[in-house]
């Protein structure tokens, strides 16, 4: 059985969905003021996982991704370089689905964006006012988080803790240091919608309550995100909902780890990120994808060349071993169980790859042993598991043989190569058949003759 691990309790513990076989899921996703860079990637990638495992246990899955497309940096972006915001945003969002979709990731059931839901935000503030767990104050509207006896629950801060840690920023008319926004007033020159306590906008915390809330319902199984919006982010989230619904908000928290550099966690703050497209003109999509997967999705992952050539090395690997097969043979049982086993361990993804290459070294003992039939099968074996994750999906013969990688290769020419050394072999012109080998490989393409016939791939 799926087990996951609960951000809330600390613990792991066995899926039980509350309404099976549906399951509703909403990730926090991008805030679109600029391209997503790796971090955002390993998000995207995890709960597409995620998604996919959760839907081939045969579950029913809703999933639901936010887009902010109202902030500051939004609106600093936009000031910036002089282009209007919904101009700005329509541009980012554009470029996310772009890159989501070349990483392999499936769509959203639904991309709710914070300004089309403008009237269930002020609709919950509302409610968090009339029952005294918020506050107005000079067309600000305030959580006073001394009204939710368990603030904190999740990230593990203690209320007095905060206090100590925070201040009343210029402008700010909140009562309490830990107080944090839901509306905030009108500023000159910044877009801004009516609400019953003036012209302003809301704040960032309380999108995510109010569109999971309208898409799912007030209690759902699944809410997911980075580990940086544990605190506040999600925190808020789970005393602004509950308070405003009266409701458990969310049975299982899921946050997965950060993708680093040099020990310091990507972001576009710390100004050392790397964009998605970046990395993808240079590298395979399923390469990157593997690589996002091949870390444990609660632990962080470090990005470096070397890691991005061992993807590409443990792919390469896999397709050798499903090159040349039809892809039709008999699904085997037993190595469809390892790999679940794996997966219900909280989406051990490293653990599921493991077991991948191991059913690939199994293919090709079967296939040496002239055991074509039940190489058929592992083969599709393969090929199935490997779909589970997103990954082995490209022609096996046109990923080996750069795929992306090489848009700009000239294929043709290696091709001609390999025809004038058949040639020269034919002829028992050896030298130069071995004088071409040897070109071909120090550009590093390896050939592999089998059965009368020369295969040929990009060395890893």
């Amino acid at each position: 059985m799926l087990e996951i691990h609960n951000s809330l309790t600390g613990q792991q513990a066995v899926f039980r969905p509350a309404n099976p076989p549906q399951v509703r899921l909403y990730v926090c996703g991008m805030t679109v003021y600029d391209y997503c860079h790796l971090g955002h990637a390993r998000a995207m990638v995890v709960f597409d996982m995620v998604v996919r495992y959760l839907r081939y246990c045969g579950y029913d899955v809703r999933y639901i991704r936010n887009i902010t497309d109202i902030d500051d940096k939004i609106i600093e972006r936009a000031a910036a370089v002089n282009e209007p915001i919904d101009a700005l945003t329509a541009r980012f969002i554009e470029a996310m689905h772009e890159d989501a979709d070349a990483l392999g990731c499936l769509r959203p059931d639904d991309e709710p964006r914070a300004t089309a839901h403008m009237d269930a935000i002020i609709a919950m503030i509302e409610q968090l006012i009339a029952s005294g767990h918020a506050y107005a104050s000079g067309g600000d509207v305030y959580y006073a988080v001394d009204r939710f006896p368990d603030y904190g629950r999740l990230s593990g801060k203690r209320l007095d803790e905060l206090r100590a840690g925070a201040r009343i920023e210029p402008g700010e008319r909140k009562r309490d240091p830990a107080d944090f926004v839901l509306w905030k007033a009108a500023r000159e020159g910044e877009p801004s919608w009516p609400s019953p306590w003036g012209a302003g906008r809301p704040g960032w915390h309380i999108e995510c309550s109010a569109m999971s809330t309208r898409c799912l319902g007030n209690h759902f199984d699944i809410h997911g995100g980075g580990l940086d919006l544990k605190f506040p982010h999600h925190e808020n989230e789970i005393a602004q909902s509950e308070a405003a619904t009266g409701e458990h908000f969310v049975n299982y928290w899921m946050h997965n780890g950060h993708v680093r550099i040099q020990d310091e966690k990507m972001s576009k703050s710390l100004g050392n990120f790397t964009t998605v497209r970046d990395v993808l003109a240079v590298h395979h999509p399923e390469v990157v994808r593997q690589f996002l997967l091949s870390s444990h999705y609660r632990s962080p992952l470090n990005y470096n060349d070397d890691a991005l050539d061992n993807a590409r090395a443990g792919l390469s690997r896999l397709y050798t071993a499903l090159r040349g097969l039809e892809g039709d043979g008999a699904i085997d049982v037993d190595w469809v169980a390892r790999f679940q086993a794996a997966m219900d361990d909280d989406f051990n993804t490293p653990e599921a790859l493991a077991m991948l290459f191991d059913l690939a070294r199994a293919l090709n003992r079967a296939r040496e042993a002239g055991e074509e039939l039940q190489a058929e099968g592992l083969g599709a074996t393969l090929k199935s598991l490997g779909g589970v994750l997103g990954l082995l999906g490209s022609d096996p013969a046109a990923f080996l043989q750069g795929g992306d990688d090489a848009a700009h290769e000239d294929t043709r020419r290696i091709e001609q190569l390999i025809e004038a050394r058949a040639a020269a072999r034919a002829e028992r012109d050896f030298a130069r058949a071995d004088e071409i080998r040897d070109a071909l490989l120090a550009e590093g393409i390896l050939l592999e003759d089998k059965a009368g016939e020369t295969l040929w791939r990009r060395q890893s």
